[in-house]
C-alpha cells in the first residue's frame, strides 16, 4: 500500500470514517448496530481513545477504545483475574474497508490501540461476533486469548454469539 498510516482519530476524519463504516456494514453487516447514526456511534462519550487509517489521503480504518458499558468480556475477565473494572477496557469499533484488506490495516490499527492501553495500564478486552472469522484470526495472531463466550446484545433485544478475548499481557 503506497501511503498507509495509522494516527489518531481526529475531528475533522468523522465524516469519512462514518462513511467507511457504513460501507463496512454493507459488505460484511459489522457492525449490527450504530449504521443508522454512524457519526454519533463513533464519536460516543464512551471512547476514551481512537485512531483512523489513512491511505492516500482517505479513512479506510478505524478503531476504538472504550470505557465498559456491562459488556459480558469485563465480567468474564473480572472473573478470571481479579483485576478492577477501572483497570479493563474495551476495543471495539474495528473496522477496515474491503478495499483495503490483505495488507496489514487492521493489525497496524491493533497494534495502535494496543500499545496505547499497555502505555496507559488498561488491559483491553474484546467480544467478536463467531460469524467474523478473519477478526477472530487477526486476535489470535496477535496473541489474544479467548476468555469465554456469550451472546452479544444489540437494537431491540437482538443478540448474536460472540467470542471474548483479553489481550495478551505486555
Amino acid at each position: 500500500m503506497k501511503s498507509l498510516i495509522v494516527r489518531p482519530f481526529e475531528d475533522a476524519d468523522l465524516t469519512e470514517a462514518a462513511t467507511a463504516l457504513v460501507e463496512v456494514h454493507a459488505t460484511d453487516g459489522y457492525p449490527v448496530e450504530g449504521v443508522d447514526q454512524p457519526e454519533t456511534w463513533l464519536r460516543s462519550a464512551d471512547v476514551i481513545a481512537a485512531w483512523v487509517a489513512k491511505l492516500d489521503g482517505a479513512v479506510i480504518g478505524h478503531v476504538a477504545i472504550m470505557r465498559p458499558q456491562g459488556e459480558d468480556a469485563v465480567s468474564l475477565w473480572m472473573e478470571q483475574s481479579g483485576d478492577r473494572e477501572d483497570q479493563i477496557a474495551v476495543l471495539a469499533r474495528l473496522f477496515v474497508v474491503k478495499a483495503a484488506r490483505k495488507h496489514a490495516v487492521g493489525e497496524r490499527l491493533m497494534q495502535a490501540a494496543m500499545s496505547y492501553g499497555s502505555e496507559h495500564g488498561f488491559r483491553l478486552v474484546l467480544d467478536v461476533m463467531t460469524k467474523d472469522s478473519a477478526a477472530i484470526r487477526l486476535y489470535e495472531r496477535l496473541g489474544w486469548r479467548e476468555i469465554g463466550r456469550a451472546p452479544h446484545h444489540y437494537g431491540n433485544g437482538q443478540s448474536v454469539d460472540a467470542v471474548c478475548y483479553v489481550a495478551p499481557s505486555s
